[in-house]
This record gives structure tokens, sequence and C-alpha cells, in this order.
């Protein structure tokens, strides 16, 4: 190792050890790692090529995939040969680590989730490719100006991303535009603007390396680079056109679609990405099969999401225009290849696009929808309709378009059944399943808590790391003192190593023996981080007024990022951060309630926050989170959930135990019965003094006397509308924290709960979660199964 390091670091580098920087010496270590990643991946392709085995594509706007030195390297088993190489050579391994700045390929659950995702497929010796966008800013860079949510790009990819191989031979024309012809029984589309789409691989290598995948992000580039006859004639900028219209579709994730362009430019997007996947899942599939039409034998194909919805039609017009398919036949080919994973019970969250939009980015493609519908519609008379009102609505499309469908948790899944697609799940009954979410433990408390994994595998051994039932063994110690006292001596590493990180990086001095209190999830109403900081204000309040009561200290730590565009999500953000203003320079207070909010949130600053936290705030307004994996990730590292009966929270408890939960709010039924009862939530504010007097101090001005009108809009958001029902939980949700409170002073039963949760997770690895998927929707199994059971 560490003569690789010392290879990399000259002949790739040009640099000698003396006059190497922390960046020289990351890229050597990741070089040396890679050499390593490839001698298990290629041999795993060449084996699914051996065996025609049967693969799955996992299509995702979005892979959160994070940092990958450590993650490689404990995956690999060679942290400790790594660490140890790089002390030989003066250097210092996790700083090494931590300078290796986050890929910007993804926002939030949803990216996570397919990261995991492709690492359990790895770990399990499932033949698979992720595909996605190359994106060179991602969502964007956070800061906080005045307490607003400012943008800036992510400039990830200004350092070379060492992980990936660019493959110029894995090229694919993508369309757009133009118009379509009819001849002959055949339709020609005849685009008016043409990319290319190019492939970037990065090795994605499980669990002691017995296999890998690919996960392939394409990126755009122009038919014609540069158009040296503009430049002569001295029109620069028409030089270089085509190429800055190419690079604009893998910019930016999800650019601002309030307006016609960021519209098409999200539609273009989505169809660049999916298209080219669709168009090199093929030709794998031609290259060692013969009959197009034993496609479904040989491919499982995964919609994360509505993003890739256009995957359907474009399947189906490879099949018949480029293949000679019947239009019957080929639908029927692709449901059979096609799943689709809802994940949103939110209409606004269900793409749909202008039809007259839809038309001129994609001619061909509406056609083939038209087709779609009207063949449903001849089968199913009155069925819900792809084209409505003048849109094209991606969540029926997907839905008719696959062979199951399915939710990410037990609840989500039955809401799924009985709200967006209940008049198909009519028609289909068998369509839709559940897999509930899951996350991969070698990320997620393996290598972000060396800590407690450490302890963890003192105690049982480390098959853990692969089967996470087996954490139900650490049930047996929930009256071991000496282990409790353990497990919590764990926790307390991790606190002060946040407390270190919030000084050093904000300034703000927080306590490591106080309760941490975390919400870190997108900014969204119906997270409803909005009840939080109304319950900090109210929780303040009280301090204030009683100042000789034994209070639990606290550190209130938010995260998260805002759509650019979803106004009342960035004043939110602006109000916890005027809150925090406030009560940190608080004489009264200062010592006992803290409220951090950190800039953007990503999965580096989530491995900090997530081993550190106490108490997970899970408090969506029941019956509008799908799962949440964040959920999942506090409970396996020891924090205990307050939360709303919604999404995972559900299963969570269950397995769990209700005691070992801080259960508060309205169930989805009494959400959608509360809704009908005219004026709730000016009901549900007057029947509670306590929330009264928050939202006066709000609209006073309390928390930025400089503009005190500035919350005006959200306090009469409040009053008069509240969808969310952020008042009706408000009371519960604040007695709820004070048993929190109560819970926190005894550190022996605390204690005994935080183990119970650690210990009852094994249900929701992703692990887990891929085999449901293998068995229930893809039909395909373990390669490496396949090789124990020959052996």
């Amino acid at each position: 190792m560490k003569d690789d390091i010392l290879r990399h670091l000259r002949y790739g580098l040009g640099k000698d050890a003396a006059h190497s920087s922390i960046y020289d010496w990351r890229m050597a270590l990741s070089n040396a790692l890679r050499d390593r990643m490839v001698d298990h991946w290629i041999p795993s392709t060449q084996a699914a090529y051996n065996d025609k085995a049967k693969r799955v594509y996992y299509l995702s706007m979005e892979f959160l995939i994070g940092r990958l030195v450590e993650d490689m390297a404990c995956n690999l088993g060679l942290v400790e040969e790594a660490r140890a190489a790089l002390a030989e050579l003066g250097q210092d391994y996790d700083l090494i680590v931590k300078d290796e700045p986050d890929a910007a390929l993804g926002n939030g659950g949803l990216g996570r989730l397919a990261a995991c995702f492709m690492d359990s497929l790895a770990t399990l010796g499932i033949p698979a490719m992720g595909y996605g966008i190359r994106y060179e800013h991602g969502l964007f860079e956070q800061d906080f100006v005045e307490g607003q949510q400012v943008e800036r790009p992510e400039t990830w990819l200004q350092q070379d991303h060492v992980w990936e191989f660019e493959r110029p031979e894995v090229q694919y024309p993508i369309r757009f535009g133009g118009h379509v012809e009819h001849h002959d029984g055949k339709a020609h589309w005849h685009a008016g603007e043409t990319v290319i789409a190019t492939a970037f691989d990065t090795p994605i290598i499980g669990w002691k390396g017995r296999w890998g995948n690919t996960l392939r992000l394409w990126a755009a580039q122009p038919v014609k680079v540069f158009d040296l006859a503009s430049f002569n004639r001295g029109d620069y900028l028409a030089a270089s056109r085509s190429e800055a219209l190419a690079r604009t579709i893998c910019r930016v994730l999800y650019p601002d679609d309030t307006t016609e362009t960021g519209k098409e430019l999200r539609l273009k997007q989505e169809y660049f990405f999916t298209a080219a996947s669709i168009q090199d899942l093929i030709r794998r599939f031609l290259s060692d099969h013969g009959d197009i039409r034993s496609l479904p034998d040989a491919a499982a194909i995964q919609l994360n999401d509505t993003h890739p919805a256009i995957a359907g039609p474009e399947l189906i017009r490879v099949l018949v225009d480029d293949h000679g398919l019947h239009f019957d036949e080929a639908v029927a080919l692709a449901r059979k290849c096609l799943g689709y994973t809802n994940h949103t019970l939110l209409p606004e969250a269900l793409e749909r696009w202008p039809e007259w939009l839809f038309g001129r980015v994609l001619p061909r493609h509406l056609e083939i929808i038209r087709q779609i519908e009207g063949e449903h519609q001849r089968r199913f008379p009155d069925s819900p309709r792809i084209l409505d009102h003048g849109n094209v609505q991606m969540g029926e499309l997907a839905f008719i378009m696959a062979h199951k469908v399915n939710g990410v948790s037990a609840l989500h899944t039955e809401l799924v059944k009985k709200t967006v697609f209940a008049d198909l799940h009519r028609l289909h009954p068998q369509r839709i399943i559940n897999q509930t979410n899951g996350i991969t433990q070698r990320r997620w408390l393996h290598t972000c808590n060396p800590a407690l994994s450490g302890l963890i595998t003192e105690t049982i051994g480390e098959g853990w790391i692969t089967d996470l039932d087996q954490l139900t063994r650490l049930k047996g110690r929930s009256g071991d003192a000496a282990f409790k006292q353990a497990f919590m001596a764990a926790k307390r590493v991790n606190k002060e190593r946040l407390s270190n990180w919030i000084g050093a990086t904000m300034g703000i001095e927080v306590n490591p023996d106080a309760m941490f209190d975390v919400q870190i999830k997108r900014i969204h109403e119906y997270k409803r981080q909005l009840m939080n900081v109304l319950e900090t204000i109210a929780l303040w309040m009280d301090m204030k007024a009683h100042p000789n009561v034994d209070w639990t200290p606290r550190v209130k730590i938010f995260g998260g990022k805002a759509a650019p565009g979803y106004h009342t999500a960035k004043e939110i953000i602006r109000l916890i951060n005027d809150v925090a203003q406030v009560i940190n320079n608080d004489p009264a207070t200062k010592d006992l309630l803290k409220v951090v909010y950190p800039p953007n949130y990503n999965v580096t600053m989530a491995e900090i926050l997530i081993p550190a936290a106490d108490l997970s705030e899970q408090i969506s307004t029941a019956g509008k989170e799908a799962s949440g994996t964040g959920n999942m990730k506090f409970a396996l590292n020891g924090a205990l959930t307050i939360g709303t009966l919604d999404g995972a929270n559900v299963e969570i408890r269950d397995h769990v135990g209700y005691e070992n939960f801080f259960l508060f709010g309205l169930t989805a039924e009494q959400v959608m019965e509360r809704r009908q009862h005219h004026g709730y939530a000016r009901a549900a504010i007057n029947a509670s003094p306590r929330l009264q007097e928050v939202l006066r101090l709000i609209f006073e001005g309390r928390f930025c006397p400089q503009d005190p009108g500035r919350y005006h809009g959200l306090v009469g958001m409040l009053y008069d509308s509240d969808y969310f029902l952020v008042t009706c939980d408000f009371d519960t949700y604040f007695d709820t924290q004070r048993r929190a409170d109560e819970a926190f002073k005894h550190p022996r039963n605390w204690a005994a709960m935080a183990l119970t949760n650690t210990a009852s997770m094994g249900f929701f690895s992703s692990d887990r979660t891929i085999r449901g998927y293998a068995s229930d929707i893809w039909g395909v199994s373990s390669h490496l199964d396949a090789a124990e059971a020959a052996e």
C-alpha cells in the first residue's frame, strides 16, 4: 500500500513526498484504493456476462453517494492498512479522508436511498447498474447571509473525481424536438436538436470486495463541439453555443421549474438520462442475446420515483421504431421489464408536464403516450387518464407501464392504494406491493460511528455488518450496567466530536452533556421544521419565566436545504436562524438552550450529526412522509425518536417498542378528518395560550426587531390555512418534548431505551429491502449465493 501510494504520487501527480499537499496525498491514496477496487470489479462484470445473468437497472435522478475514500477502504477491508501506510509516510489518514468533497449528485432521502441500494446490491452479489446524471454542480451549496439561504454552485468537479472511468466509446445520441412523420406504417422522428450522452463509470464494491457493480452517470456533449466558421466570422458566442446548450443539461440538479425554460430543462434532463440508459441496456442485451422479445428475462428496470417514468414510452419507441415490434407486443414487453417505486403522496410531487411543452420536447413520445392511454382505456373504460386537463401525468404513466408499483413503508403503501392511485389500484389490485426502505449499516453504523460499531463487534462479532438482525443479541445486555455504560460512553465520544466541530465551524459553544435534539431533512412544510422552531421558542419562554426549574439542557440542531423557488421553506430557514441569534445570545438561558443550524447539510455532515444525536425529530404530518430513512439511521445509532405515526415511524415503533418511542400527534385518518372542519387552525391556536404567545412574539418582530413585519405572512398562514396541521399538533408535541426531557434526566433508563433502539433495527437494513425487491419485483438472484451453492 505504501509503495502504491508513492507510485501514484510520483507518476500520477508528478510530486515527491516532501512537496505534496493533502490533496496530493488523498489522490494518491484514492488511486491506490481504486486499483484494488478494479481487481474485484472486472471479475464481477465478467462473471455477469459469462453467466448471462439477469441484471437490475436502477434509474434514479439522484445518487447521494457522499465521500468514497473511507467507504471503499472499509468495504475492501483496507482501513488499517491504509492508515498504517500513511502513518509510515508521516501522514494522518483521518485528515486525508476528510479532505474529499462530497459528490454533488443528490439532495436528500431519494438519492441517499439509491446509494444505499447500490451498496446492498453489490454486497449481496446481485448484478446491477445504477443510471443517473453526472451533475457538474449538483443541487447547490447552501450558505446563510443574514439568516437567509443563499445558493452557490457546488464545485466538486473542479477537482478530479478519481473514482470514475470515462467511457468515450459509450456514446448515444439523444434527440429533442422536431417533428414526426409516418410512412408505410412506421414513425420517423426528425429531431430539432441532438446531444450526445457519454458514460462515466464508478465501481461500487460490496462488503469485503466479493462483488462489484457499476454506477454509470451520463454527461451531455454537443454533436458539434466547436463551430469554427462562426468563430472565424467573429461570432464567438455562436461558436460555442452547442457546447453550452449540451452542458446545461448536466449542470444542476432540479433546476428551478417556476419558469417555462426551467420546466423544459427538467424534462430534457429526465429524458436525457433515461433514454441513454435504455439504449445502453438494450445494447448490452443484444451483445449476448438474440431475440429482443426475451428482454424481460435479462433486464429488470426500476424507476426510482417518477423522474425516469419516460422509460416506458422510450422503451416502446425503441421496440417499435427500431426493432419493428407491434405496438401491443412492445407495451407488454416493456411492462414486464419495468417496476416503479412511488415515494410521495403529495399531489404536487407527482410530476406532470403541460402537454404542449411535452409535445414540443418529445413529439414522438407524446404520440406513444396517447396510444398507451388508448390501449388502457379500451381495456378499462373510464380509468384514470395519463393525459388530463392539458397535462401529462407521470405518476399515472409510471403506474400503467409497470408490472409492480411499490410503496416504501407499510403505512405509505396502504395510503397509496387509498389515495393517489385508488382508482388504478381498483383496476389492478395485485400491482401495488410494499418494500419498506432500508439503510446500509456499513455506511450508517460501521463506518460513521466507529466508537459504537467497535463496541458492538467486540460484543457479538462482526456478523452484524452483513446480517443486521444479529443486533438482537444486544438485547440481552439491557440489564448489564457495564455494557450500558460503555454504550453511552460511545455516544459521549460522538457528542464531543460534534461539539468540537460546531465550535470550530460556527463559533458556538455547546455542552456535550446537554440533550442533542436533531432534525436534518429537506426543508418542507410537511416535514414541519416550523413546528420544531415554534416549540423551541415556547421552551425558551418557559425557561425565562421559570428560572428555578430543573430544566434539561438542550441543543436544538437543524440541517437541510430549501428548493430555490420554495418561498415558504426559505422563510422557515430564516426564522430558525433569527431565533437562534436571539436565543444563543440570551444570558438567562444560554447555558440551557442553544439553536444550531450549520449550512450546506450533506452526507458528510450527517455522518457527524447522526452518531451524536440523543433525540431524533421525525415529526412530519401523518400521512405525508412516505417512509423516511433518517429515522432509521438515528435509531440504529442509539437515538430515541420523537415522532408521529407517519411513514416508517410506524414500523420503527413496532420494532423498538412503544415505551422506547416518544409518540405524539394526529394519525393520518385524523388529519384527513380534521381538515374537514372550517377554521381548524384558528381554533387550535385559540385553545393554546402557549402557542398564541409564541405567534405573538414572532408577529411583533421579537426575533427581527429591525424588520418587525418579516414573518406576518408566515403567522397569517398558520391562522388561516395551516394545511400541514402545525397548530393542531403543537400542544401534544410540546408536552411530549417535556416527557423526553424527564426521561433524559435518568441516564441508566435512557441508556436502556437507546440500546433497545439500536438492537431492534435489524429489519431496517437495505440488504433486507433489496432481497425483497429481488424476489417480489425483479426476479433476480444473488450471484454469490449461486456460486456458494455450486461449491
